[in-house]
C-alpha cells in the first residue's frame, strides 16, 4: 500500500468524468488500498479516485464504522433533505452548507465484484452523495449555498 497524492482545486482531472471500471483487477485492488491509507493518513472521511489522479469510479468512505468500499457506486434512491457543512481533501481550509438528501440508497461492486447496496443516513448519505459526486466532476462548492474559507 501506498499514500497517494491528492489533487487539490484547479487540477483539471477534478473536473472529468471518471469512467466504468470494468474488470476488477490487481490494480484496482491496490488502487483501493492506496486510497483507504491516503484517506486515514489524510484523516478523511472519503476519498475518490479522481482526488488521487486516477479516472476510475471508485470510492472509498469511512465515517468511523469501518471503510466502504464501492466500485461504480450508483445512487438507486433519496429521500428526505438535510443541511450539512462539509469539507474536501481536494479543498483544504474551505468548508460548506450543502443541501444533500437525508438518507440514500447505493448501489456497486465491492471488491469481489459481487453487487451489493448500502442504505446511509446523516453523515454517511453526505460522504455517499459527496463521493460520487466527484466520479461527475462535480465538486461540493459547486452546490455549496455558503462557502467558509478558514484561516
Amino acid at each position: 500500500m501506498a499514500i497517494r497524492t491528492i489533487r487539490k482545486d484547479g487540477d483539471e482531472i477534478l473536473r472529468k468524468v471518471s469512467r466504468k471500471v470494468d474488470v476488477i483487477d490487481n490494480r484496482i485492488l491496490t488502487l483501493l488500498d492506496d486510497m483507504k491509507e491516503t484517506m486515514y493518513d489524510s484523516s478523511g472521511v472519503g476519498l475518490a479516485a479522481p482526488q488521487v489522479g486516477v479516472l476510475r469510479r471508485v470510492v472509498v468512505i469511512d465515517v468511523g464504522e469501518g471503510p466502504i468500499e464501492l466500485i461504480n457506486p450508483v445512487i438507486v434512491y433519496e429521500s428526505g433533505e438535510q443541511i450539512r457543512e462539509e469539507g474536501c481533501l481536494s479543498i483544504p481550509g474551505t468548508r460548506g452548507q450543502v443541501k444533500r438528501p437525508a438518507k440514500v440508497i447505493v448501489r456497486a461492486m465491492d471488491r469481489k465484484g459481487e453487487t451489493i447496496e448500502l442504505t446511509g443516513t446523516e453523515l454517511l448519505a453526505t460522504a455517499f452523495c459527496h463521493e460520487i459526486d466527484h466520479l461527475g466532476g462535480i465538486l461540493f462548492t459547486d452546490k455549496a449555498t455558503e462557502i467558509i474559507k478558514e484561516d
